[in-house]
């Protein structure tokens, strides 16, 4: 299938280029060129618009920062919708809005191009491993048709149900980690500040009943090292998807008291400057608050993961 792809950033680099492994024909865009040169080696073919790729595709994928980027490129003067005809079809990778994406629908629907939204889950590095989760949103018989290209990109497509259905499981989905991360922030803060070694802390919590289901195994990563630098996922990105949550819970009448703390953590951090940071480096701040500093070197967490 000749599929077309705007967005090459640190996701749709990777779901692109397994796009091609697939044997897929790929057209791709991005306001940065060099980002394509990779793909460009493996065959793909540039566009110089978001409508010259949907001229030039079958089906069209946008992996963007947001709703306003995802807006632009699909309504713009030179976007998507102007460049694709009746029986297409264009999915939405990037984490957005379910109310956008239902107002992107009603637009494509008028010209009878079917728009889903397919935001994705699983970071950096199943992205370029394709073990990751695609949850799709719109009309089913679209998806089904799409499906081979979507299992060429990840291991796990899923129809969850209509426009918009994709993109709240995923505002769910990444709403209730950052809740946990503000949680475990002021729980390891008080450990510490209470007398314990953050390492001990996280040795001890590990095997009890929600460290064996693995809550506290990402920690090693950035929190217990203190390292955020290059980030994971950007705390600016972290901010948007909890905002986007709380806009969600505000239109269904939906009291969010964990999600509206977390977005004011995530927000107080993003006012330091640390907007390019990883997401986790907002767990600075309840450590900060109470005095506390927590980082474990990197030789003493992999001696307690190697006790696995």
């Amino acid at each position: 299938m000749k599929v077309g792809f705007i967005g090459l950033g640190t996701m749709g680099a990777s779901i692109a280029m397994n796009a091609i492994r697939g044997q897929h024909a790929l057209v791709v865009h991005d306001i940065n060129r060099q980002s394509a040169h990779p793909h460009l080696r493996e065959g793909a073919i540039w566009a110089h618009s978001p409508r010259e790729v949907a001229a030039n595709s079958e089906v069209v994928f946008t992996s963007l920062p947001g709703p306003s980027e995802v807006k632009e490129v699909a309504l713009g003067v030179d976007g998507i919708l102007a460049g694709l005809s009746a029986g297409q079809a264009y999915f939405d990778l990037s984490t957005n809005s379910p109310t956008v994406m239902r107002e992107l629908y009603a637009v494509f629907a008028e010209k009878g191009v079917s728009v889903l939204d397919a935001p994705v889950s699983g970071g950096p590095d199943g992205a370029k491993s394709g073990e990751m989760a695609i949850w799709v949103g719109g009309d089913e018989e679209v998806f089904t048709a799409h499906k081979p290209v979507l299992d060429t990109m990840s291991d796990s497509a899923r129809y969850i149900g209509s426009i918009g259905a994709g993109s709240v499981a995923k505002l769910v989905h990444n709403l209730s980690g950052y809740i946990i991360q503000t949680a475990l922030a002021e729980t390891f803060t008080m450990g510490v500040k209470a007398g314990l070694e953050p390492d001990a802390i996280w040795e001890a919590v590990r095997q009890g009943a929600l460290g064996r289901r693995r809550t506290f195994d990402t920690l090693y990563r950035n929190f217990l090292p203190a390292r955020f630098d290059p980030p994971d996922f950007a705390l600016a990105l972290a901010r948007k998807d909890v905002a986007l949550a709380c806009e969600v819970g505000r239109e269904f009448e939906v009291p969010m008291k964990l999600a509206h703390t977390t977005l004011a953590e995530l927000t107080e951090a993003m006012n330091r400057g640390w907007g390019g940071r990883d997401s986790r480096v907002a767990m600075l701040l309840q450590s900060e608050r109470a005095g506390v500093d927590i980082q474990v070197a990197d030789d003493r967490l992999n001696e307690i993961l190697d006790q696995d």
